[in-house]
């Protein structure tokens, strides 16, 4: 960590805090425990730069472009501003955010909520202690999504060393969160009202590894610390939990029971991204297509209702044609619900960077272009298989007479969505069952037929 020399500010009785959160889920829930924190020890979260005693700008530096959307962040916060602690994974280069913005106050790397608190403190002091139980913090803390939702991390830091990405440089190495503290946030958000949990962390199916699977604790009762048990125990509380970032171990087979028993919603987001062995080996993934095709038949067997969501990376170093087709193939073959992808971009410290045969960027264009048709194609007739069915939809957002929702198939912001004709006397977090009367690439619409869901 690094503080610029700066006079210590006057102590404000209630000092307002400033936020940009950039990045992703797992980013998001940094940003919400700081907040949180900050919350509880008596600030104000303000909305815009004006009315803030000092900004924190929470960065991604993932790939090229979240980099220079950081850098913008800085520089505007800066300009509207003046006073910013910058911290997240784009922190992790202090060196390089002191040289082009010598002017902030502090500069820190991921997850180092102690650090970024104790920078604001000494950038907008307290006047007098707070008591938090006079003030009090909503009980499921400080959130920036929708109150019916909320993102649940289960672990830290990633052991894999995919050669085009630096996650684990910038956040270490896999650390899993105790299960008994992280069915304790997990009940306390269900009491606060959420009515989905999504569960993130950077290899959400390697959860526990690091701990040897030890027994943690639920009331009392000894359950292992292992994400088929995690997956249970959040099963049991009665809302949607839906698994991202799922890493596709041998033991993820032993999840989709769960899915088809209803216990947990039948969707597996599962990054693939390639079906070129030769790619694969390249980018150090597994490197066995015919085993996911496989194993997504096996999945599909078990529970025909599940969403398999995946990403690709197009235009990555030595892609060739042959393995560009390839990819294509697996596609019209695997068929499946959700899909993104991406072009493969330069990232500072990936060891894909030292790769040859480099692929142009028209070329990584007119790739990613014909892998999004050929995606969207699959999308629209998966999505048309659904016309005349009844499904559970979670309502996000209300407007005049219509109302936007998800299925089970659908996470928030990188899905589709169900629009509601007719919708507008419902609320935001209410689950109700709609009939789906139409469908295009990667939407659905449709009428409400009856209320459904916990109250």
């Amino acid at each position: 960590m690094a503080f610029a020399s700066v006079s210590p500010a006057a102590p404000v009785s209630t000092p307002r805090i400033g936020f940009v959160s950039l990045g992703c889920p797992k980013a998001l829930v940094d940003s919400e425990r700081i907040l949180t924190q900050l919350r509880t020890e008596g600030y104000e979260l303000v909305p815009s730069y004006a009315g803030a005693d000092v900004v924190v700008v929470n960065t991604c530096g993932f790939i090229d472009a979240a980099k220079a959307e950081s850098l913008e962040a800085i520089a505007e916060a800066l300009d509207e501003n003046g006073r910013v602690i910058v911290t997240g994974c784009l922190g992790a280069r202090a060196d390089e955010i002191r040289s082009a913005f010598p002017q902030v106050l502090s500069v820190t790397g991921p997850q180092q909520y102690e650090a970024v608190v104790r920078a604001v403190h000494a950038a907008a002091p307290l006047a007098t202690p707070h008591d938090p139980f006079a003030d009090l913090v909503p009980p499921q803390g400080v959130k920036l999504t929708p109150r019916h939702y909320a993102y649940l991390k289960i672990a830290e830091g990633c052991n894999h060393r995919c050669s085009f990405c630096i996650i684990p440089s910038m956040r270490g190495r896999l650390a899993s969160r105790p299960l008994g503290e992280i069915l304790a946030e997990a009940e306390g958000l269900v009491t606060a009202g959420v009515e989905e949990l999504l569960i993130i962390a950077q290899d959400t199916s390697a959860y526990g590894a690091d701990l040897k699977y030890r027994t943690g604790f639920r009331g009392g009762r000894p359950v292992r610390t292992h994400i088929r048990q995690l997956a249970e125990e959040l099963g049991s509380l009665g809302v949607w939990v839906r698994l991202h970032y799922v890493y596709p171990y041998p033991h993820v087979d032993d999840l989709i029971p769960l899915m088809a028993d209803g216990r947990i919603l039948p969707y597996l987001d599962v990054p693939l991204q390639h079906a070129s062995p030769r790619i694969l080996k390249l980018m150090r993934r597994p490197a066995a297509t015919e085993d996911n095709l496989a194993r997504i038949r096996a999945w599909r067997a078990i529970c025909p209702d599940i969403t398999v969501r995946s990403t690709f990376i197009v235009g990555f170093p030595g892609e060739t044609d042959e393995d560009f087709e390839r990819l294509l193939d697996f596609l019209e073959q695997a068929r499946l619900d959700r899909v993104g992808c991406f072009r493969y971009s330069p990232v500072d410290g990936a060891a894909a960077n030292a790769l040859p045969d480099p692929v142009d960027a028209d070329i990584a264009e007119e790739r990613w272009e014909r892998f999004m048709h050929v995606q969207a194609a699959v999308s629209r007739q998966r999505l048309a298989a659904k016309i005349g069915r009844t499904l559970e939809v979670l309502v996000d957002e209300v407007g005049g007479r219509h109302a936007l929702g998800r299925s089970h198939a659908d996470a928030p912001e990188i899905d589709g969505i169900v629009r509601i004709d007719a919708g507008g006397g419902l609320a935001p977090g209410a689950k109700v069952q709609v009939l789906i009367e139409g469908a295009d690439d990667y939407d659905l619409h449709g009428r409400v037929v009856r209320q459904g869901g916990r109250t």
